[in-house]
């Protein structure tokens, strides 16, 4: 599957949140249940996000240019941080609405009818997280990643306000509604932070993941029976793709030929570790005081 093709997994993220919002709408008109309301407010952001994360796969599948020589993959960081932030504007819109009705209790109609339709919802959002999260997670995209794990959010507060909505049927006590809507909010601001997180982490430059990273390093110890040593080894991440930088150090008698051969024979080994993996390699003699005095020790 090329990256572009991921394009119709946020066409799956859009279908599933306009009729999700379709679903919880209908949920808090027949019940007036704030909590059901909380509910439909937060698949609302979940559409926002979709259109986002279509328009950031889009960009991010696009092929490097002259200004942009390295791709557009960090636009996929992009569209996290935005969905970051959707997600604490819609905690600080539920926590508004769950405060007013905290002060000004109102019963619940039709609460068993609401709470099928939620019920119907949430089904459908667990089962478009499952393949946004299996299809993310395959192809190293953050964005699908993102938008399961806010569908995931959305399926977990859906259960707590199910589970809440019934408890103020059972019991009458009108203010557990807005109780329960104030920590799904709750629950929505940290999700959205880690996002915010990530997106930062991301567009920082972070490093490969530690277990690749060890990967590399026993690979590239591999070659150091041949007479070779390393070092300056420094990696990044931007959205599916790894960045990878090594200096060489080579004896000095060696031929340019040589020298070209050996690192061909790394990059391909580095390359074989995952997908994606973009590797840059700088020979250098070994002996040589201001290769080795780099900040870096030798290997």
């Amino acid at each position: 599957m090329t990256r572009a093709s991921l394009t119709r997994y946020a066409w799956l993220s859009i279908a599933a949140a306009l009729l999700t919002i379709g679903l919880k709408g209908s949920a808090y008109l027949l019940s007036g249940s704030v909590g059901l309301l909380s509910d439909a407010l937060e698949s609302g952001v979940n559409l926002i996000a979709a259109v986002v994360a279509l328009g950031a796969l889009t960009i991010a599948a696009r092929p490097a240019d002259d200004a942009h020589n390295f791709g557009h993959d960090k636009a996929e960081y992009f569209s996290s941080g935005v969905e970051g932030a959707l997600i604490l504007v819609a905690a600080f819109g539920i926590a508004s609405t769950a405060i007013e009705r905290l002060l000004n209790p109102a019963p619940l109609d039709n609460v068993g009818l609401g709470l099928i339709v939620s019920v119907i919802a949430s089904v459908v959002n667990f089962a478009v997280a499952r393949v946004l999260l299996r299809v993310g997670k395959q192809y190293k995209s953050i964005t699908l990643e993102a938008d399961s794990h806010h569908l995931m959010t959305d399926v977990w507060t859906s259960v707590a306000v199910i589970v809440g909505v019934g408890a103020v049927a059972l019991s009458g006590w009108m203010w557990l509604d807005a109780v329960i809507a104030l920590l799904v909010a709750a629950n929505i601001v940290r999700s959205g932070i880690q996002l915010l997180r990530r997106s930062i982490s991301g567009l920082m430059d972070s490093a490969i993941p530690p277990e690749t990273l060890q990967a590399i390093t026993t690979r590239l110890n591999e070659f150091q029976s041949r007479g070779i040593k390393w070092h300056a080894l420094r990696t990044r991440q931007s959205g599916a793709r790894s960045f990878v930088e090594v200096h060489i150090l080579v004896p000095g008698g060696w031929t340019v030929q040589a020298g070209h051969g050996l690192s061909e024979e790394i990059e391909q080994a580095i390359r074989g570790i995952a997908n994606d993996i973009s590797v840059t390699i700088h020979l250098e003699p070994l002996g040589d005081a201001a290769g080795e005095n780099d900040g870096q020790s030798t290997v």
